[in-house]
């Protein structure tokens, strides 16, 4: 009985409005200059605010008499924020005047402005150095079978930086430096990257019977290449965000560190549509892997980042982006490419707007409703990973996900988080601080960059 109370107790103080207020109350909120922001307390008691500065925000709420930067809201009742001059300020929230409950840091920043994107662009990254995807056997000239790099330690998705002190930059190098230093007899030292860590293994190459070289048992990529959607660029300093999700390798899940990144446009040929349990997918090729539109500086759970070279393509417009306490349930539009490189806009309803007091992907739940994007693509595919979502006149965020089971529904990241890792938009926070570890590609879902045919895989 007294395990049924507790139970019971629990589950009464967890679905109570007070309980629901205090977990998800903010800690931090970011609020653009001349905006306002309202932050609802809810509770059944009066609490006051507690302000640092009185120059960055105007407290919308009643001023305590004979107290500088003192304010008290009422039972139920709701702090409007009005944002007033840039700059950073704390809240204390406080019962009785004295119990402090919780603490709220704004940051007041300027309106961003950007390009609208929406095109199709062609992804190649050129990892650093090569990234292992499979063991290959090795057959000696007596018919005995070898794995010696599995043998020695290396496992799928390490990345081989160097063979015994030297760089390995793609695949051919990698074949020949083994091919060389075992031909003198040597065992091959192999620097190889796993996760954050750079560990040394030694290996024994063997003669192959079949290729007559020697070979260390491995497949291996140097190259990996896809088609995305670029989100948007800033017109004056290059910088481009795109695809709002990471770039992972196929066989190994892991995310792709890069060495080499460029963007190339696309033409969109034609559409795989989508239907449930089989997402779809654009049909395209890069219009010219030799023009190169910008070149990729990061590859991050938000997206690639980097910088242009020229225009890509059509001019969509210039677009301020809406913070995430901004955007709200309802109608919104995607721009993305179904038909060679015209961007267009669709119609969707964003379902679900998931606030977040930390940086973190799928904060968006879309669902299309344009009726010529139904009857052309069946909903979200492959190729649109990167779509830039915009409601109000303001961009909200990005396509990054499809739900496999039904393709008329996805997820989004928030155009904020990619404005931040971009350098485009001012953080007193690190947005990598509290990130929640988080794969892509879970069950499920399915992320959005298509891979392209093209990839290099080779045994060594």
């Amino acid at each position: 009985m007294l395990g049924l109370v507790l139970v019971a107790l629990i589950v009464v103080v967890a679905a109570s409005p007070q309980f629901r207020w205090f977990t998800g109350f903010p800690t931090h909120l970011r609020v653009t200059l001349g905006q306002q922001q309202s932050v609802r307390l809810g509770l059944p008691l009066g609490v006051y605010v507690r302000s640092d500065r009185a120059d960055v925000v105007r407290i919308l709420a009643n001023a305590v008499a004979g107290k500088e930067n003192y304010w008290r809201v009422g039972p139920g009742g709701s702090v409007g924020i009005d944002a007033v001059r840039e700059g950073h300020v704390s809240l204390d929230f406080l019962l009785f005047g004295l119990v402090p409950i919780k603490h709220l840091a704004v940051d007041v920043v300027p309106e961003v402005n950007v390009s609208l994107g929406g095109q199709s662009i062609g992804v190649l990254l050129h990892a650093e150095g090569v990234m292992v995807v499979g063991f290959a056997p090795v057959v000696a000239d007596n018919g005995d079978v070898f794995y010696p790099a599995r043998e020695g330690g290396i496992e799928k998705g390490d990345l081989i930086l160097k063979v015994n002190g030297r760089k390995v930059g793609d695949e051919d190098g990698a074949v020949q430096l083994i091919d060389y230093f075992g031909r003198q007899g040597e065992p091959v030292v192999l620097e190889v990257k796993r996760g954050n860590r750079v560990l040394q293994r030694s290996v024994s190459p063997v003669l192959c019977r079949d290729t007559g070289r020697y070979r260390i048992g491995l497949y291996i990529r140097d190259v990996a290449a896809g088609v995305g959607t670029l989100t948007f660029y800033d017109i004056v300093s290059g910088t481009f965000g795109a695809l709002g999700h990471v770039i992972t390798d196929t066989e190994s899940n892991r995310p792709l560190n890069i060495s080499d990144g460029r963007i190339v446009m696309a033409n969109v040929t034609g559409v795989q549509p989508g239907r449930s349990g089989r997402p779809g997918e654009k049909v395209g090729t890069f219009t010219d892997e030799s023009d190169v539109i910008g070149t990729i500086g990061k590859n991050t759970e938000f997206g690639i980042f980097g910088k242009l070279n020229i225009k890509p393509g059509a001019d969509n417009g210039v677009i301020p982006m809406a913070l995430m306490r901004e955007v709200r349930r309802g109608p919104a539009e995607i721009y993305t490419v179904i038909e060679g490189q015209r961007v267009e806009r669709f119609t969707v309803e964003i379902e679900r707007v998931s606030t977040q007091d930390r940086p973190d992907t799928k904060g968006l739940i879309i669902r299309v409703t344009d009726p010529r994007l139904l009857r052309k693509t069946g909903g979200i595919v492959q190729g649109m990973s990167g779509s830039p979502i915009v409601q109000d006149g303001r961009l909200v965020g990005a396509v990054t996900h499809v739900f496999v089971n039904d393709p008329t529904r996805g997820y989004g990241v928030f155009a904020e988080w990619m404005l931040i890792e971009s350098g485009l938009m001012a953080n007193e926070r690190s947005v990598r601080d509290g990130r929640r570890a988080e794969r892509l590609g879970l069950a499920g879902l399915l992320d959005l960059l298509k891979p392209a045919p093209r990839l290099a895989l080779g045994p060594i």
